[in-house]
């Protein structure tokens, strides 16, 4: 068993834990969710023992090695980083409760699925900085998808608090004072486009260095494929709803299904490409 499967296991149990003890803690009736010194001691942990996973796995012999399952551990690490940043501004604890279960199970199917495919020219600076980027890019994404979901489902209970009110046991309970503690949904609004703004403007800079990649490798600014298909539709998706944000002041449900949408163009650009091609063919 290779050293980046067991650190992949020990942070997806790291992360399992954590989300087990604040869901029971909310389960038990407590009217909010405080994370204290030690729980973000323990995000810490579990993202040091991510961090040194990803680099034995994708820094392996020398050499660059990547797979859909990293790429998705990568991503969702990167974003981890970020929420845990924010989380020490301002109070968004009630985002852990995604994002945790979130990192448990990217670590879980990095391990599961531990092959990789060695990537060409990785001595080449100017790659490693591109492929950073793009990484940086696809995790704030994925912060920024996990946020719109949560604002999502707090939007509905409060336009729809009849519904609110007939959950009175079992899960759906649960999930209603999970979304009780949040914070107010026009803070989280704010929060939500900064991360946008980040994530685009590092979306930009990965096009941008991968078109030179490209141009200084093939010739062609860039390669007429899926992944780059997708990419620049992301992109283009993020890019109008900033615009939209800009201009006419769109906010809300709009906002929300833009930031979904965008980030399903990234992941079919990558993951789930290479998803199909590592798992279902079973072709590198």
């Amino acid at each position: 068993m290779s050293t980046g499967i067991v650190f992949h296991s020990l942070a997806a149990l790291a992360y399992s834990c954590l989300a087990l003890t604040l869901w029971r803690a909310l389960a038990s009736g407590q009217p909010a969710i405080q994370a204290g010194r030690l729980v973000r001691l323990g995000v810490l942990v579990a993202l040091v023992l991510h961090g040194i996973a990803l680099q034995q796995s994708i820094l392996r012999d020398e050499h660059l090695h990547l797979s859909w399952s990293l790429a998705l551990s990568a991503a969702v690490w990167l974003g981890m980083i970020v929420f845990w940043l924010e989380s020490l501004i301002i109070r968004i604890d009630g985002l852990q409760l995604l994002l945790l279960p979130a990192g448990a199970i990217a670590c879980l199917l990095a391990a599961i699925f531990p092959s990789t495919q060695l990537i060409a020219h990785a001595a080449d600076t100017s790659l490693r900085v591109h492929l950073l980027i793009a990484l940086a890019a696809y995790g704030l994404i994925t912060v920024a998808a996990l946020q719109a979901l949560l604002m999502s489902a707090l939007d509905r209970r409060l336009h729809f608090p009849s519904e609110s009110a007939q959950t009175k046991q079992g899960l759906l309970s649960v999930a209603g004072r999970l979304l009780d503690a949040q914070p107010p949904l026009l803070a989280q609004e704010q929060l939500l486009f900064r991360v946008i703004w980040v994530a685009f403007g590092a979306l930009t800079l990965a096009v941008a260095s991968g078109s030179l990649i490209s141009l200084a490798a093939t010739g062609k600014w860039l390669p007429f494929d899926h992944k780059t298909i997708f990419t620049l539709l992301s992109w283009l998706t993020f890019g109008v709803l900033l615009a939209g944000r800009h201009i006419r002041g769109w906010r809300g449900r709009i906002a929300l299904r833009y930031t979904l949408v965008g980030f399903a163009f990234i992941v079919l650009a990558y993951t789930g490409s290479r998803f199909v091609v590592e798992v279902i063919l079973q072709r590198v």
